[in-house]
């Protein structure tokens, strides 16, 4: 709770009579696209449990390629800014929970389901300079036809890792949606101590559907170079800081961040089960946080990040909090 409060404060100071720094001046159009590859796996904390790994393979295309329509459409949306510059989004990516112990052919029913979700999506970007808006819509599978029981059992076999013997009592075969809108808002309070970069990003958002229905916020501190660059490293949902875009304005730049996140939850699917369907479940906790600290390094047109992330409990009976690691290499073309 106190992870929630704190971002509530932060979320707070977003406002706009405490808006961004004046003398900050938005870039020319950018004239180029980006394709970004992130990878979350619990294997960099040194465990093999809840949220094993995802993966997400995004396209964010160049301003000047946004269809007219979808820029109509921006300015349709009260809560799209009316001067931001518009890209429109493409992803795929594969995610997969397991329970604490994967050895048992007869998972605890106490503990985590087994489950994998396969989604694609699609997506609209508006940047005003000082805030970034985006409302992306998901869709895909959970269940066995999202293959992550394959997936696992593969990579496994490769590093000659325990096998999963648990995923013939995974979630059942469901269509799975999901729309996502979130707001971030840059460089409060920025300042440079030693020639360096300091800002706030607060950040707000959240989603409906059956996948995940949940309201976020948080905030996430930053100091190095080049801060303008973008608004932080990318995530995999339900996750929501960072972001695919960036554009940096030094050959060489880079940060080092850490940021704090709460969530209220009214709906996981991975923990409440199937929606129309007998599945595995367990009782879900309807607030949890999670705390997130790394770095990220821009050289041209490439942009790597680390992030490694501390949740707090999301189900009754869980043994102490999830931690695991992301890996995202992002390219401008």
């Amino acid at each position: 709770m106190k992870l929630i409060a704190t971002s509530l404060t932060l979320a707070f100071l977003a406002s706009p009579a405490l808006a961004v720094d004046p003398t900050l001046q938005r870039p020319k159009e950018d004239d180029k696209g980006m394709i970004t590859v992130a990878w979350e796996n619990d294997r960099w904390s040194g465990s093999d449990e809840h949220y094993t790994n995802g993966i997400r393979l995004a396209y964010l295309s160049p301003e000047a390629d946004t269809p007219q329509f979808l820029r109509d459409f921006a300015d349709f949306l009260p809560f799209f800014p009316k001067n931001g510059r518009e890209r429109y989004s493409l992803g795929i990516g594969q995610s997969m929970y397991t329970p604490e112990d994967i050895s048992t052919y007869t998972p605890d029913p106490n503990d985590r389901p087994y489950a994998g979700w396969l989604y694609g999506n699609i997506g609209l970007m508006s940047d005003a300079g000082d805030h970034l808006d985006n409302l992306e819509l998901s869709l895909g599978i959970v269940g066995p036809s999202a293959y992550a029981e394959q997936v696992q059992e593969t990579v496994h076999d490769w590093t000659d890792s325990p096998d999963p013997s648990g995923w013939d009592s995974q979630l059942k075969d469901e269509p799975a949606i999901m729309l996502t809108y979130e707001r971030k808002w840059r460089n409060l309070y920025q300042f440079s101590p030693f020639g360096l970069g300091f800002d706030l990003t607060p950040h707000a958002g959240g989603s409906i559907g059956n996948v995940f229905t949940q309201a976020v916020v948080g905030a996430t501190a930053r100091i190095g170079f080049d801060l303008p660059a973008d608004y932080g490293s990318p995530r995999i949902r339900p996750s929501l800081p960072g972001s695919d875009f960036f554009v940096p304005t030094q050959q060489l730049g880079g940060y080092l961040f850490a940021g704090v996140e709460g969530r209220a939850v009214g709906h996981n699917i991975f923990l409440d089960g199937n929606t129309f369907k007998d599945s595995p479940s367990v009782d879900k906790k309807y607030f949890v946080g999670g705390l997130q600290m790394g770095a990220v390094v821009t050289y041209e047109d490439w942009r790597v990040g680390y992030t490694h992330v501390i949740m707090t409990e999301e189900f009754e009976g869980q043994n102490g909090g999830d931690q695991f690691g992301a890996i995202t290499l992002s390219y401008r073309y």
